[in-house]
């Protein structure tokens, strides 16, 4: 009698874990998830997100828009399968091959001064705690700690429309809210 008990005690148990781990994957925010996939698809080398929008609907991640190639489509559903929260990719991205980027010279001293004053600028990201690391031809490293993915996203997309930006890497420490 007792170790049927035992075993009933120990088969409810089983069942709140299992329930409980399933609960946790789908407590992530589809927002947090969206956010979370476009810093990560931003940041990627060898990746224009210029065209490309995310949208996730109970962890259904979308990509919409356009890439120049195959290998393009290709790496941006790679990365969204990545990020944690995303339960499917539907990857929508058109191939359409564009004329390249114009490709602005600048020194790195005017690129980070602009990158510097358009962060001052914009009140979120000023106070996020997110700072240029460094800029090396062109290309830019965010670093810091923050508590906002907002912030984070953000300050990416600043950095990013900055001229003579090529790419934006980040360091940035997405910090959980104490």
């Amino acid at each position: 009698m007792r170790n049927e008990q035992l075993s009933r005690i120990a088969w409810a148990m089983a069942l709140i874990l299992m329930f409980a781990g399933a609960a946790s994957a789908a407590d992530i925010p589809d927002a947090w998830v969206t956010m979370k996939t476009k810093v990560s698809l931003m940041t990627t080398e060898g990746l224009s997100t210029m065209d490309l929008n995310v949208d996730t609907v109970k962890g259904v991640v979308t990509l919409h828009g356009k890439v120049a190639t195959e290998a393009e489509k290709a790496k941006a559903e790679t990365v969204a399968r990545g990020i944690d929260g995303a339960k499917e990719v539907k990857n929508l991205l058109q191939v359409v091959p564009s004329a390249q980027r114009e490709v602005v010279e600048r020194s790195d001293d005017l690129i980070k001064k602009g990158i510097d004053d358009a962060f001052e600028a914009n009140r979120r990201v000023s106070t996020s705690g997110i700072k240029v690391a460094s800029v090396n031809k062109g290309v830019v490293l965010l670093s810091g700690k923050t508590r906002s993915l907002e912030a984070h996203l953000e300050a990416v997309e600043v950095a990013n429309a900055v001229r003579g930006v090529r790419r934006v890497a980040t360091e940035v420490e997405v910090m959980p809210p104490s």
